[in-house]
């Protein structure tokens, strides 16, 4: 992985984005989806994860975060990956799923030829970091996420979608809380 792709601010907030190998459309669930928003809460109650903005597409999540006290946005992330990996291929096993035998064959052909993987590869590696360092490259990143489920047709206007921090921003219900406007 590239050094201008890693995180050397540990206190500043980034501008990340997680992708499903293959970018792959696993995000069409209601419950997967849940099992990630689930996941960020408690990352945000027990590990320190700030949010300032993020939105769940289909097959990645865009986010602007930090990490706050002992644990680094490094960790917190890697730890999430870990989590999230176990807990969907968890559901697509034991839940209703039409595409599972599909799914699992799909991951697991991502995850064979890595050693620290023992069966399933769900997260491609990385999360592109970039480092949020002015209020114009904030605004910028805020504005590209909110605006990603309106590119995409999903919705009209980008408060609508359930599973972006736009409704924050708006002052609607949300599903994930966040910290409204960090400049």
């Amino acid at each position: 992985m590239s050094e201008k792709y890693k995180i050397h601010e540990p206190e500043k907030a980034y501008f990340v984005t997680l992708t499903v190998v293959g970018w792959f459309d696993l995000f069409t669930r209601k419950n997967y989806k849940f099992t990630i928003v689930d996941s960020l809460k408690y990352c945000q109650q027990h590990k320190g994860l700030e949010i300032y903005g993020w939105c769940l597409m289909t097959n990645h999540l865009h986010m602007i975060c930090r990490g706050v006290g002992e644990n680094t946005l490094s960790d917190i992330l890697r730890d999430f990956k870990k989590f999230t990996s176990k807990k969907l291929i968890e559901q697509i096993t034991e839940e209703p799923e039409s595409r599972r035998n599909w799914l699992l064959s799909y991951f697991r052909y991502y995850g064979k030829t890595l050693k620290r993987i023992k069966n399933y590869k769900v997260w491609q590696d990385g999360n592109h970091p970039e480092v949020i360092y002015s209020s114009k490259f904030y605004k910028q990143k805020l504005n590209y996420i909110h605006l990603n489920p309106v590119k995409e047709m999903i919705v009209s206007s980008s408060e609508d979608y359930l599973f972006s921090s736009a409704r924050n921003y708006a002052e609607l219900d949300s599903v994930l809380d966040v910290v409204v406007d960090i400049v």
